[in-house]
């Protein structure tokens, strides 16, 4: 039997504020967390041409960005380096450096504004000549073990460096577990693991590539290591071993096309699950703004007003600084 007319749905939406009362979720600036590519030089600032509003900057003006977000109540920065092509390798020994360009970052930014958190990247395409995670073998195959003994001494400089969160991104399997024995042993019992635990083989990191200036050198795909995005149920599995390895949180990547693949995570385990709004997707925001098709504050709100819904703890956005304000408004 129906209801009508005594139950009238829109009489929960019918003024701005019982749709405010009536709210399931809500955004706030805590649950951003700012990407931000790092370069050498100084006074810099270099604008990445695929991704409009977002730039590379020099160590010596990202304490200004990270003092903005953290007025802005961000409480979280990712830091992210365009290393030199000359300090590229095929083995990405540059990541191991005690005073790369990562690690000086991560001093600076603790320096001048010690109240924010810094998670880093761990994987090694930011320094590989071949634009891999990994180590590649004479016929083009990724050496996952290898790999991980390389992966365990980057987290550890970076961690020393003053890194909070280490964030391996590079899905190798068992990485998770190595790391965080490492860090044990050497006494960093305060800093977490973000795993990239369901990072998807997108095409949607195109822009990112160029950000860190990867784009045009990687060898063949990353189908071998990332995920296929035909799977979901996978994707529980991988999450399942990262907690198990002793992850501290878990990411979802990309963002708004793997939604179900967030919800699924958050609803399996009930952890700290993050998702990557990705540089594809921010892209593709600014493209429909600039070409008339959608309205850019609403559509900023509402993608990460998305994330919320489908269970995310936060979100790592390049839109943070500006979904903030419009929180804040």
């Amino acid at each position: 039997m129906s209801t009508y007319p005594n139950l009238r749905m829109r009489r929960g939406r019918s003024a701005p504020w019982i749709r405010e009362m009536l709210a399931e979720n809500r955004l706030h600036p805590s649950d951003l967390i700012l990407p931000m590519f790092v370069c050498e030089g100084s006074g810099c600032e270099e604008p990445v041409e695929s991704l409009r509003g977002v730039s590379r900057w020099s160590v010596d003006r990202l304490a200004e960005r990270a003092q903005e977000a953290a007025r802005l109540g961000i409480p979280c920065i990712a830091l992210f380096p365009n290393t030199p092509p000359a300090l590229r390798s095929e083995s990405g020994e540059e990541a191991l450096n005690a005073d790369n360009l990562i690690c000086r970052a991560i001093r600076a930014v603790k320096n001048a504004v010690p109240e924010i958190g810094v998670l880093t990247d761990v994987a090694l395409d930011p320094y590989t000549s071949h634009g891999h995670d990994g180590l590649v073998d004479a016929k083009g195959r990724i050496i996952n073990d290898d790999t991980l003994e390389v992966l365990t001494a980057q987290a550890l400089v970076q961690a020393a460096a003053g890194a909070d969160i280490v964030a391996p991104s590079d899905m190798m399997d068992g990485r998770v577990g190595a790391i965080r024995a490492a860090l044990e042993s050497e006494g960093h019992f305060d800093v977490s693991i973000m795993a990239y635990a369901a990072k998807y083989a997108s095409a949607f990191y195109g822009p990112f590539r160029d950000a860190v200036g990867s784009r045009g050198l990687l060898k063949g795909d990353k189908r071998a290591y990332q995920m296929n995005p035909a799977n979901g149920m996978e994707a529980v599995r991988e999450v399942e071993l990262d907690l198990a390895e002793g992850a501290d949180m878990v990411m979802v990547k990309p963002g708004l096309p793997y939604l179900d693949v967030l919800a699924r995570v958050k609803d399996e385990f009930g952890v700290p699950t993050f998702a990557y709004q990705v540089s594809g997707e921010y892209a593709m925001i600014e493209a429909a703004a600039a070409a008339g098709v959608g309205e850019r504050d609403a559509l900023i709100l509402e993608t990460l007003l998305a994330f919320k819904r489908a269970g995310a703890t936060g979100v790592l956005t390049y839109h943070a600084l500006d979904a903030a304000r419009l929180i804040g408004t």
